[in-house]
């Protein structure tokens, strides 16, 4: 495993064993080390909320600092921010990424991502050379009312077309994300979340190409070993599998790891 120099891209406090952010963390670094994980990147608090309060907001906020000052060069924070509340959202942005260790940005489900409420925080976010992560989902059920698709997140990657993005789950139903968001070359599929099936990483190397899939696990909520084999168990050679596992991230981080002084 250790070839691979993997970095996780999507992890949580929430789900994890431990009374403490310190806690949960030294537990996702306990199972992280069992499979070979050189790297994490971990977002939102111990107990979620869908549609934060500014005061929410910065607690989970915080509790991540917490959680990565435990670990620093091996765990990053994003900080989560809920784009109905804007000014909060600029205001947690310049103090966990621009005057703190952040490195990227979390948006969850509070708001649909094509709306015109994100574009001061993406604009703000690649000034800052922040990567931002987008849940995405596709449900037959119906989406939660704030809950973005990958067709969302592609109206806001041609609107910001210098930014990086990552497209949360690649949908969910990734047979239709990972077309949809295909013709933007700034945005990159996550493979984490969901179960193991066959055929996705595949699918995925083919439409978008190596350079644009990265790999995330979603632990607590998905185990590392699970996701992982989504990646080592696909029909794709190993330099592909090597990009996806954490080469692309290491690519994209670089910018603002270096603004920060961390050579990694």
């Amino acid at each position: 495993m250790a070839k691979f120099d993997i970095w996780d891209i999507h992890c949580h406090l929430n789900g994890v064993a431990g009374r403490t952010p310190e806690e949960r963390l030294d537990k996702l670094l306990e199972y992280a080390k069992r499979v070979g994980l050189a790297r994490l990147c971990v977002f939102m608090g111990m107990e979620w909320a869908y549609d934060p309060a500014p005061e929410k907001m910065r607690q989970d906020n915080e509790e991540v600092l917490r959680a990565i000052r435990r670990a620093p060069g091996r765990a990053f924070g994003f900080v989560y921010l809920n784009p109905r509340h804007t000014q909060a959202s600029l205001d947690e942005l310049n103090r966990c990424v621009r005057d703190g260790p952040m490195i990227g940005v979390k948006l969850w489900v509070a708001q649909h991502c094509n709306a015109r409420a994100l574009d001061p925080l993406i604009e703000r976010a690649t000034e800052l050379k922040a990567i931002v992560y987008q849940h995405t989902w596709l449900k037959v059920t119906g989406n939660l009312p704030g809950e973005s698709t990958p067709m969302d997140l592609a109206e806001l990657a041609a609107r910001h077309p210098k930014a990086a993005l990552v497209c949360g789950h690649s949908g969910g139903d990734w047979e239709l994300g990972l077309r949809a968001i295909r013709p933007h070359q700034n945005l990159f599929a996550e493979l984490g979340g969901g179960d193991p099936t066959a055929g996705f990483t595949e699918m995925a190397v083919r439409e978008l190409g190596a350079e644009r899939v990265l790999y995330g696990s979603d632990a607590g909520g998905r185990s590392f070993a699970s996701q992982l084999a989504k990646v080592l168990g696909a029909d794709i050679p190993d330099p592909a599998k090597r990009l996806v596992l954490g080469g692309n991230l290491r690519r994209l981080l670089r910018p603002i790891l270096k603004e920060k002084g961390i050579n990694l």
